[in-house]
C-alpha cells in the first residue's frame, strides 16, 4: 500500500480512536480535560511528519505537499464516518453533555449563567452530529495542508 494512503488511514483511524479515548473516558464532560481533544492536531502532524519524511527522497516539494493534503483528504473522510459514528451511536447524548461542561466552563471564566445560557443556545444550532463532523473534516484537511507546507520543507532537507 502506498505511503500516501497509508498515512490517511492512519490519520483518520488514530484521530477517531483519540476521539473515543474522549468519549469513554468521559474527558469530553469535564471542562478541565476538554482542551486535551485537540490532541489530534498533534497526531495528525505526527502522521504528516512520519510519511513525508518517508517520501522525501522520491517526490518534489509539490508532490509532497499535494501528498500531506490527500492524507488530510483520506483522514478527514473516515474522521466524518468516525465523528458520526461517535456522536449518533456510541454517546448519542454526547452534545447535551458537552453543553452541560461548556456551560460550566462559561460560568468560571466570570459569565452570569444568563451569559452562558445564551451562547449556548446560540451554539446549540451548530452542535449537531453533521455539523461537527463536516467541521472535523475541514479542520483536518486546513491542518494538514498548513503542516504539510512547513513539514514537506525540512523533510526535504533530510533527505
Amino acid at each position: 500500500m502506498d505511503t500516501t494512503v497509508k498515512g490517511g488511514i492512519l490519520i483518520g483511524v488514530l484521530c477517531g480512536a483519540w476521539t473515543f479515548v474522549m468519549g469513554f473516558t468521559g474527558w469530553y464532560k469535564d471542562p478541565e480535560m476538554l482542551t486535551v481533544f485537540y490532541v489530534v492536531i498533534f497526531i495528525q502532524i505526527g502522521v504528516l511528519v512520519w510519511a513525508l519524511r518517508k517520501t522525501a527522497s522520491e517526490k518534489t516539494y509539490g508532490a509532497q505537499v499535494g501528498a500531506g493534503i490527500l492524507m488530510s483528504l483520506i483522514g478527514g473522510v473516515i474522521i466524518i464516518g468516525s465523528s458520526l459514528l461517535f456522536t449518533t451511536v456510541a454517546f448519542p447524548q454526547y452534545f447535551e453533555e458537552l453543553r452541560v461542561a461548556q456551560t460550566q466552563m462559561l460560568i468560571n471564566s466570570g459569565n452570569t449563567e444568563a451569559e452562558a445560557a445564551a451562547q449556548m443556545e446560540m451554539a446549540a444550532q451548530f452542535q449537531t452530529p453533521w455539523y461537527q463532523a463536516i467541521l472535523g473534516f475541514i479542520g483536518t484537511l486546513l491542518t494538514g495542508a498548513v503542516a504539510s507546507l512547513v513539514i514537506a520543507i525540512f523533510a526535504r532537507k533530510k533527505s
